[in-house]
């Protein structure tokens, strides 16, 4: 019987979607006007930013490394 492993960096990608989706929707959430402390260059909106690129970022490590089925063949 062969023995089948997940790769370690499909679970660090899950653990980057998750974030990139909490960052991205607390940015979001600030955006549609439920302000937060005024910071200096809050008018960038780094939360969207950076949770769109952590979201992209493990979306990729998700789909790259994807546990592959076992083959009959």
């Amino acid at each position: 019987m062969e023995k089948h492993f997940i790769s370690i960096w499909f679970f660090i990608g899950s653990l980057l979607t998750v974030y990139g989706v909490l960052i991205l929707g607390t940015g979001i959430y600030e955006l549609l006007g439920h302000s937060s402390p005024v910071v200096v260059l809050s008018r960038l909106h780094l939360n969207i930013w950076w949770g769109a690129g952590i979201l992209l970022l493990g979306l990729v490590y998700v789909i790259g490394c994807w546990p592959k089925g076992r083959s009959n063949a």
